[in-house]
């Protein structure tokens, strides 16, 4: 076959978690830093191209969201294939290797506690020196996006951002599952194109991409404090983001294919 069944995916899925649960600490840090820069580099694309479209917003914003759905699957594309980490898709992944006994609870929570804290230094480190001090967010139209893409992030209830951040993380940890279908390199990112840019589209809340978004967004000027960032969107959308990977995918998909 061209492609790994569903059964398979959930082995290698789980073996893969397994692998990273058992990475010395200063390697996984490094490699959960570098998601977390690989999905930051994916916003600031997704800022200058979608960003770059203002004339085109005011006529047909559906397009521009899309643009922006289109490109920002870049940044997990790079985390799979390139060997980084992400606490979104170790939601799905650990829950699975947990399930099928690879690993233990006291490593699932280790590998979700140091991937979100190093993810977020990782997007912090492009917002702020590859973003904003290069100057390649401060000036319209692509500040102007940023600082309208940012509030927006913000004027939701805790609820209806805790249900955004479900959608996101399940079809992350969906794209994270599709790309372990794939054989090969363009197999492996179309499977994780296509849900990620399904939720981007959507306007759904993922944790680590609005570690960059929003903090740029602060260091660019925004009338945004970090306690609105952290408890009006970034609390809410990590609780949806493990709900929606391990809920949804993890337990979902680990009680249908596990072997046992």
């Amino acid at each position: 076959m061209l492609y790994y069944t569903p059964n398979e995916i959930a082995s290698i899925f789980a073996d893969s978690s397994q692998s990273k649960a058992q990475t010395p600490f200063v390697k996984f840090a490094l490699m959960a830093i570098m998601g977390g820069i690989f999905i930051a580099l994916g916003g600031v694309l997704t800022v200058m191209v979608a960003g770059g479209m203002p004339v085109t917003a005011t006529q047909n914003i559906g397009l521009v969201k899309f643009t922006a759905g289109a490109l920002f699957p870049v940044g997990l594309i790079m985390v799979c294939i390139a060997g980084a980490d992400l606490f979104t898709s170790d939601c799905a992944g650990m829950v699975l290797s947990t399930m099928q006994h690879k690993t233990s609870i006291k490593q699932l929570i280790k590998v979700w506690t140091f991937a979100y804290v190093f993810n977020f230094i990782g997007a912090q480190l492009v917002a702020y020196f590859m973003a904003y001090k290069t100057g390649v967010i401060t000036l319209a139209p692509f500040s102007d996006y940023l600082n309208v893409l940012a509030l927006g992030k913000l004027k939701y209830p805790f609820v209806t951002v805790f249900l955004k951040g479900i959608g996101a993380n399940a079809l992350v940890c969906l794209g994270t599952w599709m790309g372990y279908a794939g054989k090969d390199v363009l197999g492996k990112a179309l499977g994780i194109w296509i849900p990620v840019m399904l939720f981007v589209t959507l306007g759904y809340e993922h944790s680590i991409a609005n570690m960059f978004f929003i903090p740029a967004a602060i260091y660019n000027g925004s009338d945004i404090s970090w306690c609105q960032f952290v408890f009006d969107n970034l609390i809410p959308a990590t609780i949806g983001n493990i709900v929606g990977g391990a809920v949804f995918i993890g337990l979902v998909y680990g009680y249908i294919y596990n072997k046992k």
